[in-house]
């Protein structure tokens, strides 16, 4: 994961797919990417405290897009909530129909191949290094992340 500059994170999103195995994706208030990130938490406990040290390290969130729900999706609404954060929940369905065509979601692992392919898409269009491999953890909370920008005129503040 690299690190941004605090001006960078102004206004902030941070999109999660959700699950002991976690995808992280940082977006600025103009749209772009700034980082992304995967990790296996392992447990509830390991992944209550490393929710408290991300959220708490980024100062300029202004918005924790959850993708998913359930206990685990509740301990990133808590602490986005304590934090002071716009916590939005959403499903893959969400930002899948707008994002995906129908062929590329006919099951579960094309739905997830074809989100890494668009999710390299918005790496490589935010100036960040493409990975070697990108997990679909990781592909989904960026691609949830493009939406939400998307959805929200994120993407035109700085045009």
């Amino acid at each position: 994961m690299s690190h941004s500059h605090p001006n960078d994170t102004e206004g902030a999103l941070l999109a999660v797919d959700m699950g002991l195995r976690t995808g992280l994706a940082l977006f600025a208030r103009s749209g772009r990417l700034l980082w992304h990130w995967s990790h296996n938490l392992g447990d509830r406990s390991r992944l209550k405290k490393a929710v408290f040290q991300i959220l708490r390290n980024l100062p300029q969130l202004e918005v924790l897009l959850i993708e998913g729900g359930g206990a685990l999706a509740e301990i990133w609404a808590r602490q986005g909530e304590r934090k002071g954060v716009d916590v939005v929940l959403c499903h893959a369905s969400d930002w899948r129909k707008t994002l995906l065509l129908p062929r590329e979601q006919r099951n579960g692992p094309d739905a997830k191949k074809h989100a890494i392919g668009k999710a390299l898409q918005v790496i490589e269009s935010s100036g960040l290094a493409c990975p070697k491999s990108l997990r679909h953890d990781a592909a989904e909370a960026i691609l949830a992340g493009a939406w939400f920008c998307e959805q929200n005129r994120w993407d035109d503040l700085t045009k």
